[in-house]
């Protein structure tokens, strides 16, 4: 493996899930009382914490088979052309220049992105858009990998 990113949500998404679990409980507290708020707080916070973790467990590698992008694997003899991508630049392939049948590995959070593109007349994606803290590492070491195939 040369190349591993998780893109975990960023802590302000953890303050977030805990200001609303706070004012939940709050609410629910004054409506129905304190052993209430306490049953419905804990179940509220295991629900967010639930969320975010399996929200923010998409792994991104560069591994012996191919690329992963969370469950999905684009195996070497597949990969084509790779394009490093910044916040707008990932902004506009994932909108109004995107295709609709483009494989969306995308976060919202992470800012830059690396589209590659697919060569493999079966496959119905014409690329893959994957979010990437470190979009320029990703694409090197994608390229890396792929260059002794085609030689």
């Amino acid at each position: 493996m040369t190349y591993r990113e998780r893109l975990r949500v960023p802590a302000s998404w953890w303050v977030t899930g805990l200001f609303f679990a706070v004012s939940f409980v709050t609410a629910v507290g004054f409506y129905a009382g304190p052993l209430v708020a306490l049953v419905a707080g804990a179940v509220t916070a295991a629900a967010i914490t639930a969320a975010l973790l399996r929200y923010g467990q998409v792994v991104v590698a560069v591994e012996q088979d191919g690329l992963h992008a969370g469950d999905a694997l684009l195996e070497w003899a597949y990969v084509g052309a790779v394009t490093v991508h910044d916040r707008a630049s990932t902004r506009r392939r994932s909108g109004a220049e995107a295709d609709h049948d483009a494989w969306l590995v995308l976060r919202g959070y992470v800012p830059g992105s690396v589209e590659v593109a697919v060569d493999d007349p079966a496959d119905p994606h014409p690329y893959w858009l994957v979010s990437s803290r470190r979009p320029a590492e990703l694409a090197r070491a994608i390229e890396a990998a792929i260059s002794p195939s085609r030689t």
